[in-house]
C-alpha cells in the first residue's frame, strides 16, 4: 500500500487578554505582542481588538510537534501577560464583555476594515482556532476542500466553547459563528469544480473592489491564498491544549483519508451546502448533545453516533499519522462535554455568576502546563 505523504500542520489560536480584578477584557496596549515578538518573532500578532492576541505555530511535521508548539506558545503568552499583571482566557467569546467598550488596534489594515464594515467589524469580538493542513497540489487541495465541507459541523460541534455573549446565556453552545456571520464572505464555502473557476471567482472579487486581496475570504474552510495549505477556520477557541490538539488531529486525519481515497480513484460524496448548513446550525445550537442529519440515510441521528462513524471512517490513516492517542481524546470530549458544556456547568453551580466562568476559562487555558498566573481579586 502506498504510504501517505507528510501532512504538515499549522495551528493558530486567538487568546483573550483579561484584567484579573474586573475579569473584563482589557487592552494590552501592544505590550504583550511587542514582548512576544522578541521571543516568538512572526508567530504572534495583534488582532483587530486590542484585547485579542493571535499566536501561530511554526510548520509542524506531525501532531506531536503541534502539541509541543501549542503548549509552548500558551505558556509564553500567559507568562508575558502576567508580567503586565494581566491574565489569559481561552473561549470563543468572553462571557460578559461589551464590544462597544473595546478599543480597536491602531493599524491601517484594521482601520480599513472598520471603515468598510463599521459596527459589523467593531462587534466582531470573537476568538477562534484555525488549523492549516499542508497540500502542495492545488487541484487536489480543492477536491479535498469540497469533500471536507461535509465534516465541518462534526468537527465544529467538538470545539463549541462560546455559550455566552455580552452577559447573556445565548442558548447556543457556540454563539461565535453567529457573530461572525455578519461579516461578508464567511460561513461554508461554495463548491468549485476546478482551480480555474476558483481563481476566476477570486479575480472577480478583486477587480470589482469587493476585496483587495484573497485573505479577505473568511470562509469556514478555504485554500490559503499564500500558503500551500487548506485552512479550517470554523472552530471556537478551545479551552485546553488537549482539545485543540484532538481537533487538529481529527482535521489532519480527515484530510489524509480524503487524500487516500483520491489516490484510490474514489471520493466522498459532495452534498449541497444548504444541507450542510443545517448541520452547522445544529452543531452551534446543541454541540455534541443534539441530533444531526445523516444525508445518505436522509434521517436524524444522534451526533455521538455520527462521530463514532467518522472515527471509523478515518481509522485506517490514524496510526500512520501517529495520532491515535490524540484522536481517542474525542471520546473524552463526548463523555465529559465540550468547553461550552463546562462553562455552562460552572455558570449553574455558581448562581449564574459570570465572573466564575471567566475564572474557569483562565485556569483551564493551560491546564496541562505549569506556569504563573496573577492572583484573582475576589469580586
Amino acid at each position: 500500500m502506498r504510504k501517505l505523504p507528510v501532512f504538515t500542520l499549522g495551528v493558530e489560536e486567538e487568546y483573550q487578554i483579561i484584567d484579573p480584578n474586573t475579569r473584563d477584557l482589557r487592552s494590552h496596549m501592544s505590550k504583550i505582542v511587542d514582548g512576544a515578538k522578541i521571543i516568538l518573532k512572526e508567530q504572534v500578532k495583534a488582532e483587530m481588538h486590542q484585547s485579542v492576541v493571535e499566536v501561530g505555530t511554526n510548520i509542524c511535521q506531525n501532531i506531536a510537534d503541534a502539541r509541543n508548539e501549542v503548549s509552548y506558545l500558551r505558556r509564553k503568552i500567559v507568562d508575558l501577560a502576567a508580567e503586565q499583571n494581566l491574565i489569559v482566557g481561552a473561549s470563543g467569546t468572553h462571557p460578559f464583555s461589551k464590544w462597544q467598550e473595546q478599543p480597536i488596534t491602531d493599524d491601517p489594515r484594521y482601520h480599513m476594515i472598520v471603515k468598510e464594515l463599521q459596527d459589523t467589524a467593531r462587534s466582531n469580538l470573537i476568538f477562534g482556532l484555525h488549523v492549516h493542513v499542508g497540500i502542495e497540489n492545488r487541484e487536489l487541495a480543492l477536491q479535498i476542500m469540497n469533500q471536507a465541507c461535509y465534516f465541518l459541523p462534526h468537527i465544529y460541534a467538538l470545539s463549541t466553547n462560546s455559550p455566552f455573549w455580552e452577559g447573556r446565556n445565548t442558548g447556543f453552545k457556540a454563539f461565535r459563528a453567529h457573530v461572525f456571520a455578519k461579516f461578508p464572505r464567511t460561513g461554508l464555502p461554495e463548491y468549485f469544480d476546478s482551480v480555474q473557476s476558483y481563481d476566476n471567482f477570486l479575480e472577480t472579487l478583486v477587480k470589482t473592489n469587493c476585496i483587495d486581496n484573497p485573505k479577505k475570504i473568511w470562509w469556514d474552510l478555504r485554500m490559503h491564498p499564500f500558503f500551500s495549505t487548506i485552512e479550517f477556520r470554523i472552530c471556537d477557541m478551545c479551552l485546553t491544549v488537549d482539545e485543540t490538539i484532538c481537533i487538529t488531529a481529527l482535521i489532519q486525519a480527515v484530510v489524509a483519508k480524503l487524500y487516500k481515497m483520491s489516490m484510490m480513484n474514489t471520493s466522498f460524496n459532495i452534498y449541497r451546502i444548504a444541507l450542510i448548513r443545517e448541520n452547522k446550525f445544529r452543531a452551534a445550537r446543541y454541540g455534541t448533545d443534539g441530533l444531526m442529519i445523516d444525508f445518505g440515510q436522509k434521517k436524524e441521528v444522534a451526533y455521538k453516533e455520527l462521530m463514532v462513524e467518522l472515527l471509523e471512517f478515518i481509522d485506517d490513516v490514524v496510526d500512520e499519522l501517529g495520532s491515535r492517542q490524540e484522536i481517542n481524546y474525542v471520546y473524552e470530549i463526548l463523555k465529559n462535554g465540550t468547553g461550552a458544556d463546562k462553562q455552562l456547568a460552572v455558570f449553574e453551580e455558581n448562581d449564574h455568576d459570570l465572573s466564575k466562568v471567566v475564572d474557569f476559562i483562565v485556569l483551564n487555558v493551560g491546564r496541562e502546563i505549569i506556569f504563573h498566573i496573577p492572583a484573582f481579586k475576589t469580586l
